[in-house]
């Protein structure tokens, strides 16, 4: 019997990682007081339901954030400084470690431990490297000895902590990327304690150039000072000023030192990520800004240390300075800000239907699931109904391209059934805690409620659900879209006015990635492990956004999912092999910590399981992936050799991942091993077999194209790309491609290049049957060359035939059972100014006594004479495929082409395969 995943809570105690189980819970009916909230056509709770628990310490005791009376908005959870907010553990009310790179911090009595890692060390088991944070100094007050520290404010990237014995007080602004330390002191001198006597290398009054532990570090108080060093300790009285600053320095040389006291008393007193899509051009631009306040002085701006995924994405100036951290090669920007761009590739709501699967065995899969007793058999809590909504909302195109509608509304049924539920108070239900500002799912599970963990994790699921039923019912979707969008707004809110919630709870502006852990309570910092789960709530974002013309939601969606691609890229998956420390032995991480990252999981260390949980779930949001394929392909070889030998736990998974890299491997996986495939329990049969027939039919991602619209995606097979889109919109769109390609795409419909995919049905309370799948429009501007080899399943519109697999030379599908009347039309077909007078077609044909028809071949009108025909016959067998030769008058220019076929008889009489036109 495989094995059930499952994700354990984050805790760490005395002894190191607790793995603990997840209880199923049954949380009963709201009492008649409860507080409820409408939202939309739903509602949620204000109240803690019976036997639930919301925010506490590893004891269970309910906590409050750790504030200062400055603080008036819902603190942050999730950040990489959360433990200065968040007691989890009794007995440490200061903080645990808290890596903001290049510096790292940990807050005790007398003030704020400062470390500059650069030495990685490497785990005895290989599993793991880290820069840990190891003491180089701390910053206080002469005599300060603070019973706890709380915030006293933050910005975007920045927190301020602050200290108090009553005496004495100690405010220290800190932030990613930020090479100093801004210290506020009151009650006492200015106080610096090293780990060890320091080399003084630099003694300017008021201005120190020291080297400690290997780091080099500027000291800076106020003009007309003097700092007094006392074997590991430098005070300064500060002159009755109130400020000082530490950083930490690339060098000793005096230009360095320089440098960075031009800024020392220029201090962050803010910070802001701003972002704008470029829906033209599928460009995202985003714009780091700090703002500073001179201390003393007029000096304005300060010094940047920009990640990898940064640097790598802007044209702005950068000094030749560089700092070591746990994700790279840092980089210095002097100025208040700096702007990256990055290209947006676009998503997809779902493939189209182009595979050459067996429509019958795809069918059979998919009503396996829409008519099993107990779909949600496994959906215990917020995370597993989560999984179990996602694997039924991949299904419902399916279902819509086999023109299965029977199935396609009922698993819209059975996805709108549990949403309400959810997004109702009373039983399962969301409660809204006012004193943390957290909408937390009850049955909660892995610390979802107690530590605020993984909230993006869960709620992307909900979001992906949600979108779904938006795409073919817009009438439900204005009722209960707005409460799976406060689910949005806990986990990642984008809108600064919306007070009930922190501003990006998950996910970390500057780093460029989602934190997991709310209360951030671990030595190696806070952590994120299933990036791909992150970009699934990315992903959701997108498309519930787009289906309820919420752009605002969709751009939100975008700067996520773009900003990371690039970080997941750089730091999960080493694309370029030049972050992870070169001892360290391997290509790719389940995880990573504010101190490095690690080969493992939370619950299991099977290497596909740590490689998978970066792939799961896979939707038409994974194509991210397919932009480093090389990567893709390294990551597969490495789990393999681990393992050893190709996956069993996860093979669906794997096999969908490898189709982003290598479609053919991915479908001869899928030939020989489906039959003994256990799905991963977020997948299913119906979802892999179409994902990679579809895959080995398009290809892979092609990097080099980009669409008008974000809802897009190219893909290359040789030398032919294939054109998708859809449109949520209520009128038809035209899509332009980055290179010249235009797509006609239907009112909320999908459009491929290649036809084979059907546009959904109108918005309706209900979903209504839709036609029978057919094609859609092919792009204009680039057409389709007579000359080459056009197949048959191709078309843009029929009527009367049915797609099939052929055994023909090559794969793929065939188009069958044509019989009289029926016609099948391509557009856009290019014959040049050389005219074609030779028409060949590949044909099959089992008609019993040998049953002949005609087919004709019409331009722009199905009731246009014919240019050129021929006769066909058996050929021995509807698989017996020969290629029959016919004159056609001359043709130029661009043209319709219809095929229509003609017999005298009612029998089916011919298969289709291919066909092209030539000048002999």
């Amino acid at each position: 019997m495989r094995s059930v995943r499952s994700r354990p809570v984050r805790m760490l105690g005395l002894s190191g990682l607790s793995i603990l189980t997840a209880l199923g819970l049954t949380v009963p009916a709201l009492p008649a007081h409860a507080a409820t909230v409408t939202v939309g056509a739903g509602s949620y709770t204000t109240d803690l339901p019976a036997g639930a628990s919301g925010p506490a310490n590893s004891n269970g005791t309910p906590v409050a954030p750790k504030v200062t009376g400055n603080v008036t908005g819902k603190i942050p959870t999730n950040d990489w400084w959360s433990s200065l907010a968040f007691q989890r553990y009794a007995g440490n009310p200061y903080s645990e470690n808290m890596y903001g790179h290049p510096l790292t911090f940990h807050a005790v009595a007398g003030g704020l431990e400062v470390s500059y890692p650069t030495t990685p060390l490497i785990s005895g088991d290989g599993r793991m490297y880290e820069y840990p944070h190891a003491r180089d100094l701390t910053i206080g007050v002469t005599g300060l000895n603070s019973p706890d520290t709380k915030v006293d404010g933050w910005s975007d990237w920045t927190v301020t902590p602050y200290w108090s014995d009553g005496a004495r007080t100690l405010r220290a602004t800190i932030g990613h990327g930020l090479p100093y330390v801004y210290a506020t002191p009151s009650g006492g001198n200015a106080q610096v304690s090293f780990v060890a006597t320091p080399n003084v290398w630099a003694d300017r009054g008021n201005i120190l150039g020291v080297t400690v532990n290997g780091h080099h570090y500027g000291v800076f108080a106020p003009s007309g000072t003097d700092w007094t060093i006392s074997g590991t300790v430098a005070t300064d009285a500060l002159g009755g000023k109130n400020y000082f600053s530490v950083a930490a320095l690339p060098d000793t040389s005096a230009s360095t030192l320089d440098l960075f006291a031009k800024y020392a008393f220029s201090f962050v007193t803010g910070t802001k990520v701003t972002w704008a899509y470029n829906e033209a051009t599928a460009q995202l631009t985003t714009t780091y800004t700090a703002t500073t306040t001179a201390k003393e002085g007029s000096q304005t701006g300060t010094l940047l240390a920009l990640y990898r995924h940064q640097w790598l994405a802007t044209s702005d100036t950068l000094t030749p300075y560089t700092y070591v951290s746990p994700r790279g090669t840092m980089r210095l920007r002097e100025g208040a800000s700096f702007t990256t761009k990055q290209i947006f590739h676009g998503v997809l709501p779902s493939l189209p239907d182009l595979g050459a699967y067996d429509r019958t065995r795809l069918g059979g899969y998919v009503r396996q699931e829409a008519n099993a007793a107990d779909p949600w058999k496994a959906a215990t809590d917020t995370y597993w109904t989560g999984k179990a909504l996602g694997r039924l909302a991949q299904l419902v195109p399916i279902a819509e391209q086999l023109g299965d509608t029977a199935s396609r509304d009922k698993l819209l049924g059975l996805l709108k059934a549990k949403l309400e539920s959810w997004f109702t108070a009373g039983g399962e239900q969301f409660r809204y805690d006012a004193t943390w500002g957290v909408l937390t799912g009850y049955p909660a599970s892995y610390g979802s409620d107690t530590e605020v963990n993984d909230h993006h994790f869960h709620y992307g699921y909900y979001l992906m659900a949600a979108a779904t039923v938006a795409r073919y019912d817009s009438v439900w979707a204005a009722s209960w879209g707005p409460m799976a969008k406060l689910l949005a707004s806990d986990a990642n809110n984008g809108d600064r006015s919306d007070t009930r919630f922190p501003f990006l709870r998950n996910f970390d502006a500057y780093a460029g990635n989602g934190w997991a852990s709310g209360h951030q309570g671990f030595a190696a910092g806070n952590n994120e492990e299933s990036s791909s789960e992150g970009m699934n709530f990315a992903n959701g974002a997108i498309l519930l956004g787009a289906a309820t013309g919420d752009t605002a939601l969709r751009d939100l969606g975008i700067y996520l999912y773009t900003t990371q691609t690039s970080a997941i890229a750089q730091y999960w998956f080493d694309k370029d092999n030049v972050v992870f420390p070169s001892a360290f032995g391997h290509h790719t991480v389940g995880m990573i910590w504010g101190s490095g990252a690690a080969y493992s999981t939370w619950w299991t260390a099977n290497p596909e399981e740590i490689h998978g949980i970066n792939m799961l779930p896979i939707t038409g949001g994974s194509l991210y992936h397919g932009l480093y394929q090389a990567d893709v392909r390294q990551n597969l070889t490495e789990m393999e050799a681990n393992n050893p030998g190709p996956a069993v736990e996860w093979k669906d998974v794997i096999w969908e991942f490898r189709a982003l890299a290598d479609p053919a491997a991915a479908k001869a996986n899928w030939d020989g091993g489906y039959t003994t495939l256990a799905p991963e329990s977020g997948e299913s049969l119906a979802h892999t077999y179409h994902w990679i027939y579809n895959l080995a039919r398009m290809g892979t991602v092609d990097t080099a194209v980009t669409a008008n619209i974000p809802t897009a995606a190219v893909f290359v097979n040789g030398s032919t790309r294939t054109y998708v889109a859809h449109n949520f919109g209520t009128a038809a769109r035209t899509v332009t491609f980055s290179d010249g390609a235009t797509l006609t795409v239907p009112a909320r419909s999908t459009a491929t290049s290649a036809g084979g995919t059907s546009p959904s049905p109108s918005p309706s309370p209900s979903p209504s049957p839709s036609p029978s799948p057919s094609p859609s429009a092919s792009p204009t501007g680039g057409g389709v060359d007579a000359r080459t080899r056009i197949e048959a399943e191709a078309y843009q519109d029929q009527s009367g035939t049915t797609l099939e697999t052929t055994t023909d030379t090559g794969g793929g599908q065939n188009v069958g059972y044509i019989g009289n009347g029926d016609w099948l039309r391509y557009d856009n077909v290019r014959f040049g100014g050389t005219a074609a007078t030779q028409f060949k077609a590949r044909v099959a044909s089992g008609a019993a006594g040998g049953v002949s028809g005609l087919v004709e071949v019409r331009l722009d009108s199905r009731a246009g004479a014919p240019v050129g025909s021929f006769a066909v016959g058996s050929t021995g067998g509807w698989q017996s495929w020969q290629t029959v030769p016919a004159n056609i008058s001359g043709v130029t220019g661009t043209h319709t082409v219809y095929l229509t076929f003609s017999s005298g008889q009612p029998a089916d009489f011919v298969n289709l395969n291919w066909f092209t036109f030539s000048t002999t």
